[in-house]
């Protein structure tokens, strides 16, 4: 969402009502994809709040205001991530998305069953990895950012976790069709 560069130098500058303004224009931007994130209202709501603290605390420190969006969003997914991790979970997906990215040359025919099966297969950090990168379209860098991890380590999880898919799928159509 482009926000008026005026409002976002003054919010920069300390102004707590520019700063407000602001949150408003992404207050439903927010809640959504907290909620894809964590997929618990109640859950959403607290990353939203611990976002918006953060964010508060830090807006003396964005440099371009023109990415107050994106820099908006990078709290927010680092904070549902923290969340996330306090309660040892993954971060859910849509497995129709998710199966179109992983290989848009497959044909869709992969039931979400296996595929969910093979993600769970999967240690949390490459959970992790591949959703962020397929499904929230996050870039390596900051993917790296979100997991506190070097971009060395995020490239690795992503193709070991490509590897490890692909394998545990075409097990999976293997046993499919013996079976049937």
């Amino acid at each position: 969402m482009k926000h008026d560069l005026h409002t976002v130098k003054r919010a920069i500058n300390g102004d707590a009502e520019a700063f407000e303004e602001l949150l408003f224009k992404e207050e439903k931007m927010l809640y959504y994809k907290a909620l894809s994130y964590v997929g618990k209202k109640e859950d959403a709501l607290d990353a939203i709040q611990e976002t918006t603290y953060n964010a508060f605390l830090a807006i003396g420190k964005l440099r371009n205001p023109e990415y107050f969006s994106t820099w908006l969003f990078r709290i927010l997914i680092r904070e549902c991530y923290r969340l996330l991790k306090e309660r040892d979970q993954t971060i859910p997906y849509e497995e129709s998305e998710l199966l179109k990215r992983l290989d848009r040359k497959q044909d869709e025919e992969i039931d979400s069953f296996h595929l969910s099966e093979a993600l769970s297969m999967l240690n949390t950090s490459y959970q992790t990895s591949i959703i962020l990168f397929y499904y929230h379209d996050l870039s390596i860098k900051d993917i790296s950012e979100v997991m506190e991890k070097p971009v060395s380590t995020v490239k690795t999880n992503l193709r070991r976790a490509r590897k490890k898919l692909k394998n545990e799928l075409e097990r999976s159509y293997k046993l499919n069709e013996k079976v049937t």
